[in-house]
């Protein structure tokens, strides 16, 4: 489709306007050629654009608002000036974001307010990522060069280039200060403090203030940073280019001299500044000249202190720093050394500040003054001494000062170099260029010219770099090379240094002692009139005009003679090489050939060095500088170059102002533009076959999609929607697209979407009209029933009312019966229930009161019974004493018959009496048994309480006796030396140290935990562990002990180092450690430890050593294990978070993808690679669980270490958001919220909610809900306030001003609704920094759990051949 064709009603373009530089219009009429005028539509009315049909010539194409806003201008559909100031001011004002790629360039617009983007979590965060993958940033080109100084093993470069308070010093820094951070030595030289800690410096005595910069640099500097084969830092080299010694002596209206200057003033009451004699600036010639002594904001006390800290960190002694202070006062006070005039064209210096100067410096005062106001003239005959005017001599003490500074200025930059020299061999360095961008003022003069002349060299070679990498990239992709034609600016730089050239005439006037402007001028217009580069101007015969690259600039000739001589009279330097001031004299101690700055390095030049016409001119400023920049350019031709462009956004120095005037006229010199023309010459817009398949998938029919070949359906679809073969490129993985194209496919693919919108409307409106028309139709109807029904009733209501009557009566009289039978039915049963319940219990009582009185009655009878036969037994017992009395009366008589009869008697009364005694005895027991009965239930209860007396001193007695066995145990072993079994369990025993060298090894360093867990139970090894512990505590050897316990901690910490990347190992250990652990308390004795030990355990507690400080060094070597095991966890994990949480759409259908530009291309590629995603990240976190439990680690542990996963994969996710503006949109907030829903389901599915998990990823989540909320109205920020509790102020405003939409349906945040958020949010408290520390740990905590397992019933197997130790 050809570009003519694109302008078409509703369509925008930019127009030219005088205050805005370029303004928005509508299309109000379809355009075809042949057309005179364009219709437009401003917002002041209507507009009439002429065009002329012999030379079609149309205001440039807008692009769609989708498109604006990216990270990269190669984006755009169109490109051109108006597109790239339009979004550059999109970026900067509305989304506040200062850094945008431009191709090969990032571009970096000053906010003149301190941005929170520069700490070192960001730094991390860009360290190891591609240069597209995030937004763009100053650390993002440092990371690339140093990845492709890593990669491709060549030497880099980093140009940073641009006017004077743009924020080229400040780049230069932070690019230093990323590879310091990045690239860690590790040494104890701090190599890379001592690299940043020369800024400081450099800035006190090179940087002042300007009327358009607080902290201008009035130097170039390029900065090589050395690196080793590691890539590491291991020193610096600094070159220093065309210092502006001028300003020593003079400066404008609101202008400063350099820094240091006013910082030695400001501490000029210290000790160490006394004898400089110093006072308060404002009192010196050379510091008060611009009539603003002070910069608001800045306190030169303290950075005088800065200073000195880094002069002392760089090894700069303090001899030689109060040298250097020694110096400067000295300039000071020669500033103030007045020269008066003494008669005709005579002059004398008269002031105290020149003793002051010459005791300083240790010159002699007569001498000075001498040659101060006398010149020497050196005739052929003789020599005359002349007296010259007032003038002359004040323009050789600014002289003298001039030079003084600036030996000392090389002076300090060789010193700091010294200090960064590399220790060793240099692999590879990094250049750093922080140069004077182009400059063009009301008056332009030596210094200006030289830095033009300096940025038409870089110009040049950044077009030629350009051209290079898009030959290149045409060559790669397969496509036809066509010549481009850029813009050669070798005709400027060969006005300037060619043979009659600028310079050349120059110094060839600097040759003639009678040599002037004005003279060197007219040469000039002599030689040059011919150049169409060169110009003379029309009013002014003091001028001339050199058309740069940029723009044209008129310089006046005065002063140009006098700045390129930079001539100091010999006499004078004579006068200072006789100082008695060592420092000094070495300034001025001639050499045969000085380096021009410092170190130089050896590169092949890629162009012959230009040849200056003659010997003499080279100690000319000219020549110097044209020599060191041809020296530069030789080494940035070898390097790869990286580009930063700083823009000033405004002269007033406003925080995020926006003058379009100011902008654009920087990115015309600085060859953004042109980067921009060259590509839009040909096919600016590349798409990779992914991004153009996901993007216009819509466009796509049926049959297309359903092609498994990807690139073959983009080419079907892009040929039948663009018919014009030659609009478009097939590249081998990429599709190139010529300017508009882009656009043209973005509107058919508006159009789908809003014939999609208006069928899906018009589906659902039907349906909702015919949902409303059923619903009332139904409602009809029934009212109708209704009705009918009620008429019918109304009719024939007379006649059934007597039955319906009737029935209700039945109804009534049945419902009423129905409820008396079931009442007196339940009245009936409770009765019934109650009659039972009086009975059973008459019942229990007459049973009770029969056995009652049956064992009453018994006891009456036994009772009456033992009288009765008590009585009889003792009326017999009398009756039969009586009748053996009178038998043994009778038997006397008669021994001899009656012997027989005496002795029965005798046995049968003796048997009596047994049976009395007997009976006398039943009737005492059965009344001790019925005493005791009564007792039993009093017994009882006391019985339970003696139980417990009992068994505690059992236990005791238990106790006593094993301790008695084991002292027999531990006697028989010593006397007998012989190896004794005991009738104990769980001990291990070691008998020599060699085999507890060889335990140690088999049961520590050997161990492999796959051989291991298989077989037996988890933990068995610090079972075994403890149990040697066990036996060497029971033999109560101490020594042994000792030895045992740093056996196995040194044993786990050298398997430890050795695999401190084993995750499985570390798992294993880290189990083993916290059940060695748990058991050590468990059998400590301790009573906080034995709540839940079975009686077995607590006999078998340790009894003689107290392990409490070997239990706190197992407590932190566990630690140490824990945090290694989450670093081999969260290595293996990181690389999936930001493709699985971020970049994987796991909602189908709900696309984000949009063009990427230039950064990106290097990295997409068309082959559908094994990407991570949401699941990815679920089945690492389900690897890491599965190895935690088979290891046997217990839940708290695992629950610790899976909260910190999940904080790790959302402080990454959440830091990636933060800078990375095209995921900020609402689709990618339904993303994010879906992917964390699967973490959570994951957790409830592995039962681990109670670690609180997914609490750490509540920032997250309001994230992703902040970008889906609404944001327009004050509601809406009001709901924002209260529901972000988790994020602080800047991250929501960061997060607000990046949203970027996806389609045109969407809209942006408004600054005004971002400014509301921002006064609701003024009052919260917390943390300011905008990233998460991904590097924070939650306190891990070891939990006592104890252990059931019994440690008698463990057995050793034999896989583990550890045969030498005895169960015992």
């Amino acid at each position: 489709m050809a570009l003519s064709e694109l302008y078409t009603e509703y369509n925008r373009v930019w127009i030219p306007d005088a205050e805005h530089v370029w303004r928005s219009a509508e299309i109000l009429r379809d355009f075809h050629v042949g057309d005179n005028v364009l219709e437009l539509l401003l917002e002041d009315g209507t507009h009439h654009y002429p065009v002329d049909p012999s030379n079609t010539r149309l205001p440039p194409l807008r692009n769609p608002d989708i498109l604006v806003g990216e990270n990269d201008l190669t984006a755009l559909s169109y490109l051109h000036e108006p597109a790239v100031l339009h979004n550059l001011k999109v970026r900067f004002v509305e989304s506040r974001i200062i850094y945008t790629y431009c191709g090969i360039i990032l571009v970096a617009v000053n906010p003149y307010k301190q941005l929170p983007i520069y700490g070192d979590a960001i730094i991390h965060a860009y360290s190891g990522q591609n240069m597209g993958d995030m937004d763009p940033h100053i650390f993002a080109v440092a990371e690339e060069a140093y990845k492709q100084m890593a990669r491709n093993h060549k030497n880099q470069s980093i140009i940073v280039s641009g006017e004077s308070g743009a924020g080229k010093t400040v780049s230069a820094r932070y690019t230093m200060r990323y590879f310091a951070v990045v690239s860690k030595s590790g040494s104890k030289t701090k190599v890379e403090d001592k690299v940043l800690a020369s800024n400081p410096i450099t800035e006190a005595i090179g940087n002042a203030k300007t009327t358009r910069n607080d902290n201008s640099s009035r130097f170039g500097k390029y900065t090589e940073i050395s690196f080793d084969k590691k890539y590491q830092i291991i020193g610096a080299n600094m070159r220093t280019y065309l210092l502006e010694k001028s300003r020593v002596v003079f400066q404008a209206d609101y202008e400063r001299n350099y820094h240091i200057f006013y910082q030695m003033c400001s501490c000029a009451h210290l000790p160490e500044f006394k004898n400089l004699r110093l006072c308060d600036a404002d009192n010196f010639q050379y510091t008060s000249m611009g009539g603003d002594i002070t910069i608001e904001g800045v306190d030169d006390k303290k950075d005088m202190e800065e200073t000195l800290r880094t002069f002392s960190l760089l090894g700069l002694n303090k001899d030689f720093q109060s040298d250097v202070f020694k110096v400067l006062a000295a300039i000071l006070h020669l500033g103030n050394v007045e020269i008066r005039n003494s008669g005709d064209d005579k002059s004398s210096p008269s002031d105290p500040h020149l003793a002051v100067f010459c005791e300083l410096l240790g010159v002699r005062a007569e001498g000075l003054v001498r040659w101060l106001c006398h010149r020497r003239i050196v005739l052929v005959a003789e020599t005359v001494v002349k007296p010259v005017p007032k003038e002359r001599a004040v323009n050789a003490r600014d002289a003298l000062a001039k030079q003084i500074y600036a030996h000392l200025f090389d002076c300090i930059i060789n010193r700091i170099n010294t200090a960064l020299q590399a220790p060793g061999k240099q692999h590879a360095f990094i250049g750093v260029l922080d140069i004077y961008g182009f400059e063009t003022f009301d008056i332009n003069s030596f210094e200006q010219f030289c830095i033009n002349y300096a940025n038409e060299k870089l110009q040049q070679q950044f077009n030629l770099h350009v051209f290079k990498l898009e030959q290149e990239e045409y060559m790669k992709e397969d496509i036809p090379w066509t010549l481009i034609d850029f813009y050669d600016n070798q005709p400027v730089i060969d006005l300037i240094e060619a043979k009659m050239g600028i310079l050349d005439l120059l110094d060839e006037e600097c040759l003639f002692p009678q040599g002037t402007d004005q003279s060197w001028l007219q040469k000039l217009y002599s030689y040059l009139d011919a150049n169409h580069l060169f110009e003379k101007p029309r009013l002014s015969s003091q001028a001339f005009v050199v058309q740069h690259f940029a723009d044209k600039v008129e310089y006046q000739c005065k002063g140009f003679l006098e700045k390129n001589r930079d001539t100091l009279y010999e006499e004078l330097v004579d006068i200072l090489r006789d100082s008695k001031f060592p420092f000094l004299v070495n300034f001025f101690r001639e050499e045969a050939q000085r380096t021009v700055m410092g170190k130089g390095v050896k590169v092949k030049p890629a162009r012959p060095r230009v040849k200056p016409a003659n010997k003499q001119l080279r100690t000319s400023v000219g020549e110097k500088f044209r020599s060191s920049l041809s020296l530069l350019m030789e080494t940035l031709n070898a390097t790869t170059p990286h580009y930063v462009r700083c823009i000033k956004p405004n002269d007033e120095k406003l925080p995020f102002e926006y003058d379009s005037r100011r902008v654009v006229q920087q990115l015309r010199a600085c060859g953004v533009l042109e980067t921009i023309r060259i590509s839009a010459q040909s096919y600016p817009s590349r798409w990779t076959y992914i991004e153009f398949y996901s993007r216009y998938s819509i466009l796509m029919s049926h049959q297309e999609a359903d092609l498994n070949d990807k690139k073959q359906t983009c080419k079907n679809v892009l040929q039948r929607l663009i018919q014009d073969t030659n609009q478009y490129k097939f590249g081998r993985t990429k599709i190139f697209f010529r300017a508009g194209q882009v656009a043209y496919l973005e509107k058919l693919r508006l159009d789908r979407l809003r014939e999609a919108c208006i069928t899906i409307q018009k589906h659902v409106r039907g349906w909702s009209q015919r949902r409303k028309y059923l619903c009332m139709r139904e409602a009809a109807i029934i009212l109708q029933q209704y009705i009918r029904g009620k008429r019918t009733i109304r009719l024939e209501n007379i006649t059934d009312n007597v039955v319906f009557l009737g029935y209700r009566v039945r109804q009534v009289y049945q419902l009423v019966r129905l409820a008396s039978i079931t009442i007196q039915a339940f009245t009936r049963g409770w009765m019934a229930r109650k009659q039972y319940r009086k009975m059973l219990k008459e019942h229990k009582a007459l049973v009770l009161q029969k056995y009652c009185r049956a064992w009453l009655a018994r006891r009456r009878f036994q009772t009456m019974r033992r009288l009765v036969l008590n009585v009889q037994l003792s009326y017999r017992v009398q009756q039969l004493r009586k009748k053996i009395e009178e038998q043994v009366n009778m038997l006397t008589t008669d021994d001899s018959q009656k012997s027989y009869d005496a002795e029965d008697l005798l046995a049968a009364f003796e048997g009596l009496q047994k049976a009395t005694r007997f009976q006398e005895q039943r009737e005492s027991y059965e009344s001790q048994v019925e005493g005791l009965k009564l007792k039993v239930d009093h017994l009882q209860n006391e019985s339970s309480k003696l139980q417990n007396l009992f068994q505690e001193k059992s236990n005791v007695n238990e106790n006593i006796r094993q301790e008695v066995s084991r002292l027999s145990s531990e006697n028989s072993v010593r006397c007998l030396t012989l190896g004794c079994i005991f009738n104990c369990f769980g001990w291990i025993r070691c008998r020599t140290y060699l085999e507890l060298r060889r335990f140690s090894s088999k049961c520590v360093t050997d161990l492999k935990p796959k051989g291991v867990v298989v077989n037996v139970i988890p933990g068995l090894p610090a079972y075994i562990l403890f149990m040697c512990v066990r036996h060497a505590d029971y033999l109560n050897d101490e020594a042994k002990l000792k030895s045992l316990m740093n056996a196995i901690i040194g044993g786990v910490k050298n398997v430890i180092t050795s695999h401190h990347k084993d995750l499985n190992l570390l798992s294993f250990w880290l189990s083993n450690m916290y059940l060695l652990l748990n058991s050590l308390k468990q059998y400590s004795g301790e009573e906080e430890f034995m709540k839940q030990s079975t009686p077995r355990q607590k006999k078998n507690c340790l009894r003689n050593f107290d392990l409490s400080e070997h239990r706190q060094i197992l407590s932190d070597l566990a630690i140490h294990i824990y945090h290694r095991f989450i670093t081999v966890m969260e290595k293996t994990l990181t690389p999936t978070i930001v493709p699985g949480m971020l970049e994987h759409e796991s909602l189908q259908g709900i696309s984000s993808m949009k063009p990427t530009g230039f950064r990106k291309r290097s990295n997409s590629i068309y082959e559908d690679l094994d990407t991570y995603t949401i699941s990815s990240i679920i089945q690492q976190l389900s690897d890491f669980h599965s190895t935690m439990t088979q290891h046997g680690m217990e839940q708290g542990l695992i629950r610790q270490a899976v909260k910190q996963l999940f904080f790790l994969v959302g402080a990454i996710t959440f830091n990636n958001i933060m800078l990375r503006k095209d995921m900020c949109s609402c689709r990618k907030g339904m993303q994010i919220r879906c992917n964390i829903s699967y973490l959570e389901e994951w957790l409830k599915l592995k039962d681990l909610q109670g670690s609180n998990a997914i609490d750490t990823l509540k920032p997250l989540s309001q994230t992703a809900w902040l970008l889906q909320v609404n944001k327009s109205t004050d509601d809406d920020a009001k709901e924002i306030s209260e529901k972000c509790t988790e994020l602080n102020p800047v991250q929501i405003v960061k997060i607000l001003n990046s949203y970027t939409p996806i389609d045109d349906f969407e809209k942006r945040v408004t600054s005004s609704f971002v400014r509301k958020v921002q006064s609701l949010l003024q009052d919260r408290e917390g943390s300011t920094h905008l990233m998460l520390d991904t590097g924070y740990r939650f306190q891990v905590t070891f939990p006592f759990c104890p252990s059931s397992q019994a440690l008698e019933l463990l057995q050793v197997p034999s896989s583990l051949r550890l045969d030498f130790l005895t169960k015992i």
